[in-house]
């Protein structure tokens, strides 16, 4: 008989199988880290406060056996009880929590936590057999001014018993579901066999992958459009799971476009045998019942007792279901009632792979902390793909700002509010604001334009003092005029401090004025490699890939790459005769060149392209308003002209691409580089034979961007290189890699700039543009009408 051994802590059984209540984001939350670290010391002083009888820290566990259809699970359930000491000859579990909150508003003891001291008594009386009684004491202790609040029950025997039995058969079955799956799932991947025929280089490709997941390496792949990247990346991440290498794979985009190409892949290895139960993780604000998502039980009815049923809604859609897709997903939320998207976050710990944004591997504010946080190894498969957006990504998320205006309009909102709102400790919350305020008006006389700091003085105290008065404010309050302004001032706050309490040398702390007036200040990464490789601490391997990811010693360095990491190109499988690379090289962009005679010969350029043979093609400007000053000259000289417009919503963007598809007309698309339609769009075959790109990409010089220049500058490397050229080239390749798509697609790509002809550009195109030709108006013409010709 096989024996499964399975280990959990009291806290995470108890927090599994006992949760209830509502979904509730009207309260602010303390960060749990922070929370944790405030907590620790108050804790072991408690502990100390209590004598010597009093042990501190007493490590308990219970070993449970099950026998289900011949298999043996042996549960064990562990922990420390914070204290144990005796009272009156009967001893007592002393369960310790340290709140931030006001311990007026803790009226009875959390269920979670006192079924955490029940647990801990449960285990002591099973080392006890003479005793029959036991008592339990949980001591909430406010971390502010550490004062205490008590709450103190006996329990029998048998009421304790039958208790942690309960709790055990409850978890047991999961465990069980899980084991049968992950034996069927295993066996099914055993025999798995990649589902195509090997394209050039793409065997090769498979063997880096799986190599590097065996030798727990991270990967950086440069693979060009047509290699199949995602299946070659895939499959040998499935296998790896088959192999017991990993318990789960999480594929990571940033496009939900991107997202449907990794599910297709995992689709077509179910469908040649491979069991798999694969979650696509759906933005709250897409799968919301809601018009507008509104946590809480007032504005949605799933959210009131929603962790009630949640488990059971969980467990049914596991046990009935394999492809795990979002109308599932929305079929068995209305059915138990719950919230989808919660549901959906649940549900991500009992698959096999999870395809999600970026921000739910490393977004310190939303990463899934139920994956990574206090994580005891690395059970985990990255695939990052188009890796080139994560390093610009990975700076947004561990930036943060803070300005004056907003801290004298949260400040307006609190002294407008009613009487009734305005109590005591809400007075102290203004006192906090007018503090931070002076502070910050004192820090702005002191800076003459953009100023980097070595630090923030007493600013960053009356942030601490801040933070603790909007805690106490939004709990004591949770509906009143400008609570939402209040409580996203809270989380803006939160997340500056966290970032300034980790800014190291990869950081930058930063004052100036907003548009010349608005004084804030800012923690800027410029820097993400330590960040991310703290978040990759949890995978065994990660494999980062993108069609343009040169050069590739930059994204390894930026992506927190090892110095005995791996660096990959794949070659493209193309034949080099079915694409065509142009250089204009007597025409350019720069501002000083932007005049009308020029835009006139880059409208010239563009019209002999797109007529050299009919078809559909995109250009490519570096601005909305080049773009506008061209398409007006290009008006009736090129087939079915449609123009980006800013802000185009979701429909509009489908129907401009749609237009592509359309078998009866052509059309000559112009937009932004580096925009909507610079990457992630499939315009296969003729829906598109050719693309120009205007310009070499490069963002326009700013504070920021000189920031990341000088900031590189001054650690010995290229800044200009950092801030702007590889962003601007990869822009450039990727939008010039919407034209070949599939091995029988044929296209053209002409670049219009001169600069692309310096070896500083020159250097950075991919292997595959090695045949590119400098050209003029008429010489184009030449080359294109050979190359057309040649079909």
């Amino acid at each position: 008989m096989d024996t499964v051994k399975i280990r959990i802590s009291v806290r995470n059984i108890v927090e599994f199988i006992l949760r209830s209540g509502d979904i509730d984001s009207r309260a602010a939350g303390v960060d749990p880290a922070e929370a944790m670290q405030a907590g620790t010391r108050l804790h072991k002083k408690i502990q100390k406060s209590m004598g010597h009888e009093y042990r501190a820290e007493v490590p308990l566990s219970s070993v449970s056996e099950y026998e289900r259809e011949g298999t043996t699970f042996e549960l064990t359930v562990e922990g420390r009880a914070d204290g144990i000491f005796t009272d009156d000859g009967m001893t007592v579990i002393d369960e310790i929590k340290c709140v931030m909150r006001d311990l007026s508003f803790i009226e009875e003891p959390v269920k979670e936590h006192r079924a955490q001291a029940m647990c801990y008594a449960y285990m002591v009386l099973c080392d006890e057999p003479d005793a029959e009684r036991i008592g339990i004491r949980l001591t909430y202790c406010q971390i502010e001014s550490e004062d205490k609040k008590y709450f103190e029950e006996t329990f029998e025997r048998e009421e304790l018993t039958e208790f942690f039995e309960k709790l055990c058969d409850e978890y047991i079955k999961w465990e069980e579901n899980r084991y049968r799956w992950v034996l069927l799932r295993n066996e099914t991947i055993k025999g798995l066999e990649f589902p195509f025929s090997y394209r050039e280089g793409q065997k090769k490709l498979v063997t880096d992958v799986y190599k590097s997941i065996l030798r727990k390496k991270r990967l950086f792949i440069e693979a060009p459009t047509g290699v199949g990247k995602t299946m070659s990346t895939v499959f040998p991440a499935v296998k790896g799971l088959g192999s017991g290498l990993a318990e789960k794979i999480f594929y990571n985009t940033s496009k939900t476009t991107v997202g449907g190409v990794a599910k297709e892949a995992f689709r077509i290895l179910s469908e040649n045998g491979a069991k798999l139960k694969v979650l696509n993780i759906t933005a709250k604000d897409k799968i919301c019942v809601l018009e507008k998502p509104e946590c809480n039980p007032k504005a949605c009815p799933r959210a009131k007792g929603h962790f009630d049923r949640v488990n059971d809604a969980v467990f049914d859609l596991i046990t009935n279901e394999e492809g795990i897709s979002r109308e599932l997903i929305t079929q068995y939320a209305e059915k138990h009632n719950v919230c989808p998207f919660e549901m959906s976050l649940d549900v991500s710990l009992w698959v096999d792979a999870i395809i999600c944004d970026y921000n739910y591997v490393f977004d310190p504010n939303v990463r899934l902390k139920r994956f990574f946080a206090n994580e005891d190894g690395q059970r985990y498969f990255l695939l990052a793909d188009e890796a080139h957006n994560l390093v610009e990504r990975a700076r947004e998320m561990y930036s943060a700002s803070l300005s004056k205006p907003e801290v004298l309009e949260i400040k307006r909102i609190v002294k407008g509010l009613d009487a009734k709102y305005v109590k005591d400790t809400d007075d102290k919350l203004i006192k906090q604001l007018d503090s931070l305020n002076k502070k910050l008006l004192a820090l702005s006389r002191e800076c003459d334009g953009t100023t980097v700091l070595s630090d923030l003085g007493e600013v960053v105290f009356s942030l601490m003092h801040l933070l603790t008065a909007l805690d106490k404010f939004l709990r004591r309050h949770r509906d009143f005029p400008g609570r939402d302004e209040i409580l996203d001032f809270y989380f803006e706050v939160r997340h500056f401090s966290n970032m300034y309490d980790i800014a190291d040398d990869k950081f930058e702390i930063v004052a100036d004025f907003e548009d010349g007036k608005d004084f804030r200040v800012r923690v800027m990464c410029m820097d993400p490699s330590t960040v991310l490789d703290s978040c990759l601490a949890s995978f065994s391997a990660a494999v980062f890939f993108s069609a343009t990811l040169l050069p590739v010693t930059y994204y390894k360095e930026q992506l927190g790459g090892r110095a005995d990491d791996y660096a990959v190109y794949a070659p493209s499988p193309f034949p080099a005769e079915n694409r065509l690379v142009m250089i204009g090289r007597d025409v350019s962009t720069k501002y000083t060149r932007r005049t009308d005679e020029e835009y006139s010969r880059i409208a010239g350029y563009i019209e002999a392209f797109v007529n050299a043979r009919a078809g559909n093609y995109l250009v490519f400007f570096p601005s909305y308003k080049m773009l506008e000053t061209v398409g007006e000259k290009l008006a009736d000289r090129v087939p079915g002209l449609l123009l980006q417009t800013p802000g185009m919503n979701e429909e509009e963007r489908e129907d401009f691409l749609l237009k592509f598809s359309e078998d009866e007309e052509i059309h000559t698309g112009l937009c932004v580089l580096g925009g909507i339609f610079g990457e992630g769009i499939d315009l296969t075959e003729d829906r598109l034979i050719g693309a120009v790109i205007v310009g070499t990409g490069l963002p326009q010089v700013c504070d920021d961007r000189e920031l990341y220049k000088n900031y590189f500058d001054s650690r010995g490397v290229n800044g200009f290189d950092y801030s702007y050229l590889y962003t601007g080239m990869n822009k450039v390749q990727q939008a010039a890699g919407r034209v070949i798509r599939t091995m029988s697609d044929r296209g053209a790509i002409l670049l219009l700039d001169e600069r692309f002809l310096q070896n500083a550009y020159l250097r950075l195109f991919p292997r595959e543009w090695s045949g590119h030709r400098a050209v003029d108006a008429e010489s184009m013409r030449e080359e294109l009408e050979r190359f057309w010709k040649e079909k």
